[in-house]
């Protein structure tokens, strides 16, 4: 079932032709609390690598419009932090690839600058100014100062199998691979954002925590966690529940896979996997993703041969960011990929039963983390 653990996922992936055209990512979403008036505030921190081979002590920005002229690919260690809300801000911090200390293997760790990520942990610091955020656009980031140093306790994996094991990766076969050790991650430590203090409580964080990798970027591009659950049937928190659904259009050795998506639902213990790629589950899926004029909503309908879950989410716009990356080539097609961090929504779980459907439960999600993008090819 997917609820095995396995850091060695979580280690750097970059080898091989992904050394100069891939990227590597560990992403960190979290919920702190503002010191001052209690109030919740949602929070995200990604440790971004891409083209390492081609880089410099430097970093090499790929939307700097000489380098685009040059045909300068993109090289750097990017750091990406900032927060959801009306107040949202994505700050960006680069560094060059061969000024970064990196222990690849298992435990991994990472030392750019005075930004550090391991397993367990992660600190860090990223301040831009007004000014410079104006004056350089290729750093695709806002302005602000945030602060943080955190303990990391990733509890429940969702593992997608065999498509992310050793020798699909080594043979390289899909174009994008994700593995998410963390779906529900419990964080401890402080944030301090724009002079603004925040305790970040393990019960009370909501986290998640997960690495995507590969040579390019799906479209469209779906992401659905939370592990803030509610049984509205039985009218109690949901203590041992996370769901995470991912995909969108994967691609195999450049071939595309039409609108399929991965998904587990871990209830109280209990697994329920609606994973494309096992067949022998008799797995089903559809899926809608659509812009109204101020939410982002998401309709996700899962199967199996036991079970059924019908997804129903949204997320208010003025909360999101359109999310920021280049992909390995240079070129930056997601100028929409919406991303949130307090989406809410409602998930409906059925048995199937002498061909029948049985409703086991109707949950309230909250602090959903979400994302949805899509471009023209």
């Amino acid at each position: 079932m997917f609820d095995s653990h396995d850091i060695k996922r979580d280690a750097y992936m970059l080898e091989g032709p992904l050394k100069r055209k891939g990227y590597d990512w560990w992403w960190h979403s979290f919920t702190a609390i503002n010191e001052e008036t209690g109030e919740e505030k949602p929070f995200f921190i990604e440790f971004f690598m891409i083209n390492p081979s081609l880089g410099k002590k430097y970093p090499i920005y790929g939307q700097l419009p000489a380098n685009k002229e040059a045909g300068k690919k993109p090289s750097y260690m990017m750091i990406k932090a900032g927060c959801w809300g009306e107040d949202h801000v994505q700050l960006h911090r680069f560094y060059g690839t061969k000024s970064v200390i990196m222990y690849p293997n298992v435990p991994f760790s990472i030392q750019a600058g005075k930004c550090y990520l391991s397993e367990n942990e992660t600190r860090g610091s990223i301040k831009i100014s007004k000014s410079a955020a104006m004056t350089h656009p290729e750093w695709m980031c806002d302005y602000g100062e945030m602060k943080w140093d955190l303990k990391i306790d990733k509890q429940i994996p969702y593992n997608v199998g065999f498509g992310a094991s050793t020798p699909f990766r080594k043979i390289q076969a899909f174009e994008m691979y994700w593995h998410a050790e963390g779906m529900k991650t419990k964080y401890e430590g402080s944030v301090e954002l724009n002079g603004v203090k925040y305790k970040v409580i393990p019960d009370k964080s909501y986290g998640y925590a997960d690495k995507n990798w590969g040579r390019n970027f799906t479209s469209p591009w779906v992401w659905l966690a939370s592990n803030n659950l509610y049984s509205l049937v039985y009218r109690k928190r949901l203590t041992n529940s996370a769901f995470d659904i991912g995909g969108g259009k994967p691609k195999v050795y450049f071939i595309p896979l039409e609108k399929k998506l991965l998904g587990g639902l871990y209830y109280e213990g209990k697994q329920y996997d609606f994973n494309f790629s096992k067949i022998w589950t008799g797995p089903g899926m559809r899926f809608k993703s659509m812009e109204t004029d101020d939410e982002v909503r998401w309709k996700v309908w899962m199967e199996n041969t036991k079970a059924l879950i019908k997804v129903d989410i949204k997320c208010k716009k003025k909360d999101m960011i359109l999310v920021n990356y280049e992909s390995p080539d240079g070129q930056k097609k997601h100028d929409r990929l919406w991303n949130g961090g307090n989406g809410t929504g409602i998930i409906r779980l059925y048995h199937k039963k002498a061909g029948k459907l049985m409703l086991v439960d109707v949950i309230e999600a909250k602090n959903i983390g979400c994302e949805f993008g899509e471009y023209s090819e």
